[in-house]
């Protein structure tokens, strides 16, 4: 393990009949049902100092058999970087961010944060809401693509913190993955647009590569995690009109002998240099703020490999608190406090549904 609306042919855009208007235009008049009384922002989590380090991966590797010598090296990576991971303050950044764009809308749910694998943990902040009164709440995940990891094991931590909590714990409802909502992908363009313009590479001997962490193929058999990449950085790159794209993964943690998504991007780096490639501009397409993995495998592994190869490099940022992003969220919010049917979306995939199927993307 490592540590961590465009309309176009060949596209639909399926709109919520409340979100025709840009949600800036908002006034404030729109009217809120009382189908939830919170929003609970549910991220990875990471340590925020070197003596987190040990504890956080423990948690994180919980009832999987992983060395501990190996965990031990991953903490290192983690220690490299001062022990802290940036992820914390990136999620608090956008959940700052996200309240004046809630309120501007109309919505006026208080917005709670929980973790899987570090304070706040998940069981902490249900507790804080029963003990508020919330009864009913809906979580937005910081994971845009279904698989195991990304989608169901969220869920099922956020059932096991009700259950920690027990009588009087609130129902909470997560928000569907968004891997093809239309603002989610409009920010992916304006960061691979605004990064391609400020290195001043011109010319088509250049790579987009969207990178996305790797799982092992069992676990992506039964999702539609490589499928939503693949669609997402098709239109991405379809709107820019890229010479060059490709899909690559990073992060493996599985044991040699266990197949992953490949290619690794370490190895596709290389194919690249060989096909004549000048520059990589590389999109963390699966990660949504600078996670370990983005800062270890991507900043650190792949741009050495890069300079070993005399590959120009390029590492996109991730959505952050991008505006489009952060009304992206608001509409997602919007769309299930709506009685509308309607799901915004774009590229030839469906909307994910509000509610997973009891057998969706199983671990293996």
């Amino acid at each position: 393990m490592r540590a961590g609306g465009f309309i176009e042919a060949g596209c639909f855009v399926r709109m919520v009949r409340i979100m025709l208007l840009k949600v800036e235009d908002f006034s404030g008049d729109l009217i809120v049902t009382e189908k939830y009384q919170a929003l609970l922002f549910v991220s990875f989590g990471g340590p925020d100092g070197p003596e987190d380090v040990v504890p956080f991966l423990e948690n994180v590797l919980r009832g999987r058999n992983v060395p501990r010598e190996r965990m031990l090296a991953v903490a290192e990576h983690y220690n490299s970087f001062g022990g802290k991971s940036p992820i914390n303050e990136q999620n608090l950044a956008l959940i700052e961010a996200l309240k004046p764009a809630l309120t501007k809308a109309g919505i006026e749910l208080p917005i709670y944060f929980g973790n899987r694998n570090w304070h706040p943990l998940l069981p902490d902040t249900v507790r804080e809401m029963q003990l508020a009164g919330v009864k009913r709440a809906l979580a937005f995940v910081t994971s845009g693509f279904s698989c195991y990891s990304g989608c169901r094991q969220y869920r099922e931590n956020i059932t096991a913190a009700i259950k920690e909590v027990g009588a009087g714990a609130p129902e909470i409802d997560k928000i569907r993955v968004f891997h093809n909502h239309p603002l989610f992908i409009e920010t992916v363009v304006d960061l691979i647009k605004n990064s391609i313009l400020e290195s001043g590479v011109t010319g088509s001997e250049y790579e987009v590569v969207f990178c996305a962490h790797s799982i092992p193929d069992g676990m992506a058999k039964r999702s539609a995690y490589e499928i939503q990449l693949r669609e997402a950085a098709r239109i991405v790159a379809e709107k820019l009109e890229l010479p060059h794209f490709s899909l690559a993964f990073q992060s493996r943690s599985g044991p040699p002998t266990q197949s992953w998504l490949e290619p690794d991007i370490c190895d596709h780096l290389s194919t690249l240099k060989s096909s004549g490639r000048k520059h990589v501009f590389v999109m963390p397409l699966g990660f949504i703020s600078d996670h370990m993995e983005v800062i270890y495998d991507l900043d650190h592994e792949a741009k050495e490999r890069a300079a070993e190869l005399g590959l120009g490099f390029t590492r996109v940022p991730t959505p952050g608190v991008h505006p489009k992003f952060v009304n992206m969220i608001v509409r997602l919010v919007a769309e299930r406090l709506s009685d509308s049917p309607f799901r915004e979306c774009m590229g030839t995939l469906p909307p994910n549904p509000d509610y997973c199927a009891l057998n969706c993307c199983l671990p293996r």
